[in-house]
């Protein structure tokens, strides 16, 4: 099974590892996730359709990150699953 991730676990980032799977399921462990749940969970599916991915098991461990740091940090995990 293919596995990439990218980012870190500091202030402001997020974490995000990305294996194939079949569909797209999202877990989402967030200091912020009260607030900004659907916001997270939109920002990664919004990139992974950008990306044509429509299998893959996505878990995001964000520390307060924003939107453009989610989306680079699911690109990056998903070009490093690829190869």
């Amino acid at each position: 099974m293919k596995i990439g991730s990218a980012g870190t676990l500091e202030s402001n980032d997020a974490l995000v590892t990305v294996r194939e799977g079949v569909g797209i399921k999202i877990a989402i462990d967030s200091i912020v996730d009260a607030f900004f749940h659907d916001q997270i969970d939109a920002a990664v599916r919004g990139e992974l359709a950008l990306l044509g991915v429509t299998g893959a098991d996505v878990a995001v461990a964000d520390k307060g990150a924003l939107d453009c740091t989610l989306r680079a940090r699911v690109r990056a995990a998903v070009k490093r699953m690829e190869g």
